[in-house]
């Protein structure tokens, strides 16, 4: 993969969590084009299998599937065992699992609550720890990359309050680790997408109980605040990702870029 010059993860070793589908397939199919062995870590077994074999099949980097619910106490051990028994090393760690069910506050069960919480912020926070702890150890560096959100910045829509809040304390956790990190050589950023089209974008929707004309006209209205006319795709966030685990971003730490087409510009 030398081509790719200082986009190249050759030899490395990356774990994505939530990388079975949607934006976290984009990411793991980039990660593994550049170069590196990518072990996708998701609760869904039978899809993280397929989407390793189908990566693997293309040729590049190779990419194996663990099974892995990212609130387990054991997650980040199980990540670093599984990426340093296939690739020798754990160089990259994509964090892009998360929750989003939309319910008003005023409707939100304490559990509910507790669960986003669980899944987006402190499964990211103790995952980075158990990586970074091995990153350090390994003492050649290495890049952790949050999936956070334009919610955790600006509001999008009613509903979203659990998931706006985990969000937007996964961008301080991202400055704060990215301080406590920097002495190892270990760059932590974060990418924050805006509306991306996954299979389970309209999964929120659907069970909001909104009609399909209702569901219809706020899609019009979302797209209608996007410049660039159009919503993301998985690639829009996984080319990102691919740069930010690279040695083109040795300078960058502490950061969230904001892949949107221009949303937060309105």
């Amino acid at each position: 993969m030398g081509h790719w010059g200082p986009f190249s993860l050759h030899e490395k070793g990356a774990a994505v969590t939530g990388g079975a589908m949607g934006i976290g397939r984009g990411i793991a199919e980039r990660l593994a084009e550049a170069g590196a062995g990518v072990l996708i870590a998701d609760m869904n077994a039978e899809a993280a299998s397929t989407t390793a074999d189908e990566i693997t099949a293309k040729g590049g980097g190779r990419a194996v599937a663990l099974q892995l619910d990212c609130t387990d106490t054991c997650a980040g051990d199980e990540i670093v065992a599984a990426c340093t028994k296939e690739f020798g090393s754990i160089d990259i760690l994509v964090n892009n699992a998360g929750i989003y069910p939309q319910v008003p506050m005023l409707q939100m069960g304490e559990d509910l609550w507790d669960k986003v919480q669980a899944v987006n912020l402190k499964g990211l926070a103790f995952i980075s720890k158990a990586v970074a702890a091995k990153m350090v150890e390994q003492g050649k560096g290495g890049k952790i990359i949050n999936i956070a959100s334009i919610d955790g910045i600006h509001p999008s829509m009613v509903g979203l309050a659990a998931y706006d809040a985990s969000k937007g304390g996964v961008i301080m956790f991202t400055k704060n680790f990215a301080l406590e990190l920097a002495p190892h050589g270990i760059c932590v950023n974060a990418v924050a997408p805006g509306g991306i089209a996954t299979p389970g974008t309209a999964a929120p929707l659907e069970g909001s109980g909104m009609t399909e004309e209702e569901m219809a006209e706020m899609m019009k209205g979302f797209l209608a605040q996007i410049p660039l006319g159009r919503m993301g795709e998985p690639d829009d966030i996984a080319k990102v990702v691919a740069f930010l685990a690279s040695s083109a971003a040795d300078y960058m730490t502490g950061e969230t870029v904001v892949v949107d087409g221009g949303y937060l510009l309105g």
